[in-house]
């Protein structure tokens, strides 16, 4: 009985921990997103002003943006997603309208001198599995945006934030057939199979996963 309860004393104490561990990320989480404008904490990035681009950069809830912004948001999301979709289950107008416009969603907006836009990222801070992270749903530039230099810049926006804010992660979804952004995570910006892919955890149900779950680690502030 002695041994058995020693057990059980070890097995209490391990839930505490995890409980004290997720109330602290839930914590980061909720700071982060009680921001007004996360952009307050890197002034610097506000503006794009390279290779032929004049941008300016701005961070909004869902919440702030227009209407006209989320349809534009949307439109292009769909214009240049969805063809890849459906070769991976399918292109759903409900159920990614759905994730674009949820409660948690920010978006960074590159718009030029006469306010149009030309690309965005949607990303939210989050628990994913206990974790705090920031997870980056979607980076999408129009075609006159491209090779400027725009995505990669979005993505070091994200980086900052993340360790402004004390995420353990910056974390993506990429399909494994999208070779373009698979070669821009991998080898530009060096980001690696996460521990969460389901490629890695359930080869057991014998089901071909048709994306990969990327990640960053992000140096936590002391």
């Amino acid at each position: 009985m002695g041994r058995k309860s020693e057990k059980s004393k070890q097995r209490k104490l391990l839930r505490i921990e995890k409980q004290g561990k997720t109330s602290e990320a839930q914590a980061l989480v909720d700071s982060a997103n009680q921001l007004e404008d996360p952009l307050t904490l890197l002034p610097a990035f506000r503006k794009f002003d390279r290779n032929g681009c004049n941008f300016t950069v701005e961070c909004q809830r869902i919440s702030q943006l227009p209407a006209e912004t989320v349809e534009w948001a949307f439109d292009l999301c769909r214009r240049n997603m969805q063809i890849m979709y459906d070769s991976n289950g399918g292109w759903s107008d409900k159920a990614k309208r759905a994730e674009m416009t949820h409660d948690l969603a920010w978006y960074l907006i590159a718009r030029d001198e006469q306010s149009k836009p030309h690309g965005f990222v949607h990303f939210r801070f989050d628990l994913d599995y206990d974790r705090h992270v920031l997870y980056c749903y979607e980076i999408q530039l129009e075609g006159d945006a491209r090779r400027k230099g725009l995505g990669k810049f979005f993505i070091q926006i994200l980086e900052l934030l993340a360790y402004k804010t004390k995420m353990q992660k910056v974390v993506l979804t990429v399909f494994k057939d999208n070779e373009e952004a698979q070669k821009f995570f991998k080898e530009k910006l060096k980001y690696e199979v996460d521990e969460t892919d389901p490629n890695d955890f359930d080869f057991h149900l014998n089901e071909c996963f048709g994306y990969e779950i990327l990640s960053k680690k992000i140096a936590i502030q002391q």
